[in-house]
This record gives C-alpha cells, sequence and structure tokens, in this order.
C-alpha cells in the first residue's frame, strides 16, 4: 500500500478530490456550453464574502459562504434575464465586491490569521476535517445527483435558450438551477483547489474533454474522468513534492489538456499525410485488378499495400486497414450533439 494510503488526512484529502474531481467538470460543461466560465471566479470571491461572514460571526463558513453564494448567483441570472445590464458587468461586480468585502471583513476578525485567508483561496485540501467532509460529501451527491437528472434539459436550454423557449421548457428555472448548482460547486471546492482556482477546474477538463470527444454526452464522461484524475493527481503529486494541493492540481489538468491537443494535432496531420499520400496513388483499381476488394457502404474498397483505397472524386481515398471491422456507412457523422 502506498505510504500516502496510511495517513488518515490524506484518505480524506484524496476522498475530497474524487468528489470536487466529478462535480466541478459536471456543472462546468454547461458553463463552457454558455459561455460563461468564468462565473466560477466571480461567485469563488463571493464566497470569501460569505467564509468571512462566517468567521466574523462564529458560524460555520462552509454554510455562509454557501447561502451567500447561491443568493449571489441567483442575482446574476435574474440581472441577465431582465437586461437590466450585462451578464459581464454584473459578473464583474460580484467578483470585486465580493472579494473587497471578505479581506475586510477577515481582517476584523480576531480568530483568522493570514494563513486562514490563504487557505481559503488557494486551497488547503490537508486540513480538510471530518466535519467539511459530511458537508461536501452532502453538497457534491446533490450536484450530482441533479446534474444527472436534468442533463437533457439543461443541455437543451445552454445549445440553444431560444429554442428551449419555444419547446416550453421552463428556461429561467433551468438557468437559476444552474447557477446554484455552479455556486454549491465552489463552495465544495473551495479547501480542495481554493476559491480564486476552481473555474480552471470546471473549465480546463471540458476543453480536453472536446478535443477527445465525439459526442456532448462523451464529453461528459471525459470531462469527469480528467477532472478525477487532475484531482487525486495533483494531491498525491503535492504531497510528495511539498507542493500547494490547488495549484498542483490545477497543473496537472493543464498538462493533460496539452497533451490532449497536441496529440489531436499529430493525428491531424497523420490523417492529411495518409490523404495525400493515397491520393498520389496511380495504380488504376478495379474488377480483375489483382487486389482483393471489400465492400464498404455504398462503394468498394481494394485492398493494396496493407491500405485500403477506393475512389473519391478523381482521386484515391485511404480508408482503414483491413484488419479492422468495416466502418457503419450509417453511423452519424461525430459531432457534439447530444448523442
Amino acid at each position: 500500500m502506498p505510504d500516502f494510503l496510511a495517513l488518515d488526512f490524506m484518505r480524506q484529502a484524496l476522498f475530497a478530490a474524487l468528489l470536487v474531481g466529478i462535480a466541478a467538470p459536471l456543472v462546468g460543461v454547461f458553463l463552457v456550453q454558455r459561455r460563461l466560465s468564468l462565473i466560477g471566479d466571480g461567485l469563488g470571491h463571493v464566497s470569501l464574502a460569505g467564509v468571512a461572514i462566517g468567521i466574523l460571526t462564529g458560524s460555520a463558513p462552509v454554510l455562509t459562504a454557501l447561502v451567500l453564494a447561491a443568493l449571489a448567483a441567483v442575482a446574476i441570472e435574474l440581472i441577465r434575464v431582465r437586461g437590466r445590464t450585462s451578464g459581464d458587468i454584473a459578473l464583474a461586480v460580484m467578483f470585486y465586491g465580493g472579494i473587497a468585502l471578505g479581506v475586510v471583513l477577515i481582517s476584523m476578525s480576531t480568530a483568522s490569521s493570514p494563513a486562514n485567508l490563504t487557505a481559503y483561496l488557494f486551497g488547503a485540501i490537508l486540513t480538510t476535517s471530518a466535519s467539511d467532509l459530511q458537508v461536501f460529501a452532502l453538497l457534491a451527491v446533490v450536484v450530482l445527483a441533479v446534474t444527472v437528472t436534468l442533463r437533457p434539459r439543461l443541455f437543451a436550454v445552454a445549445n440553444d435558450e431560444e429554442y428551449a423557449r419555444a419547446t416550453g421548457l421552463p428556461v429561467t428555472a433551468l438557468n437559476l438551477t444552474l447557477a446554484i448548482l455552479t455556486a454549491v460547486t465552489v463552495v465544495v471546492s473551495m479547501r480542495v483547489v481554493g476559491l480564486l482556482l476552481i473555474s480552471a477546474l470546471m473549465i480546463i477538463p471540458n476543453a480536453s474533454a472536446q478535443v477527445l470527444a465525439s459526442s456532448f454526452r462523451s464529453s461528459v464522461r471525459w470531462a469527469v474522468l480528467i477532472g478525477v484524475l487532475a484531482s487525486i493527481g495533483g494531491v498525491v503529486g503535492s504531497f510528495y513534492a511539498g507542493t500547494p494541493s490547488g495549484g498542483t492540481i490545477v497543473l496537472v489538468a493543464i498538462a493533460i489538456f496539452l497533451v490532449a491537443t497536441g496529440g489531436a494535432a499529430l493525428r491531424t496531420r497523420f490523417r492529411a499525410r495518409r490523404h495525400r499520400r493515397a491520393e498520389a496513388h496511380e495504380h488504376e483499381h478495379g474488377p480483375g485488378c489483382g487486389h482483393p476488394s471489400v465492400p464498404h457502404g455504398d462503394h468498394v474498397d481494394y485492398v493494396h499495400d496493407g491500405h485500403r483505397h477506393a475512389p473519391h472524386g478523381g482521386h484515391w481515398d485511404e480508408h482503414a486497414d483491413p484488419s479492422l471491422p468495416t466502418p457503419d456507412p450509417d453511423r452519424a457523422t461525430a459531432t457534439q450533439g447530444e448523442g
């Protein structure tokens, strides 16, 4: 058994990282669809004011942060819907006002210290208590249950809000639900990655998933998988390297993103090179040419030098290796649709 699993605080830290790795990308995928990637930052700063109120009044900082973040999320959404000002301006007001109020209130508390402020801003997962973990677990389960239950409707609203409204979906209610889920996720994640970094864990795994996935459904799965790998990998890495857990988690997520985008670029270049090589194919295939033929949808591929060659618009294209299953021509082109 690895050394870190023998320590109680590390087991608690890994469990907290698992919760955040699942919840943050699951909510973040809808924020990316709606181009509200920075809302996590705004609510994170408001949550700091909630933490400060909890410390100043002797209440549970997690609960006061949750209440204030939820109220701010609802306010942002209602201001955006009513059109009194743009969502960006409302988010900016919450962004700067929240962190300013939080810093001022924390400085007024005799029970706080600069270390406490740093723990909330940048994460201090190794100080997560058993009671904190119970609250985080409950909130994470709520986020997971609501998101999975409402996923088709949340996707419809995020993809095309006007069409969703025309079909009779309760768009305002669903947007408010997503805003509150975002607030809950921010609070769940604040001790793991910190209020200043939580937005990264909502967005970066989804950015990587969009490179790797072929549909919205698979994109969600990839995002959660990457979020879990980044969270747990970051905690383990920070334990051995002696680095802050929040920053390490985000750096691991960025590393995965760079690998995913680099691999996608190499794959695209390889396919383009194969296509150019196939176009330059000089041999004219046809019945009796001496090469095996393989039915492929509405045409025939000819096996030559370990590859399938097929006529396409006056040139020869190269298809998959004949040892692989024949592609299904009826399969829809990969899109970011709900399928």
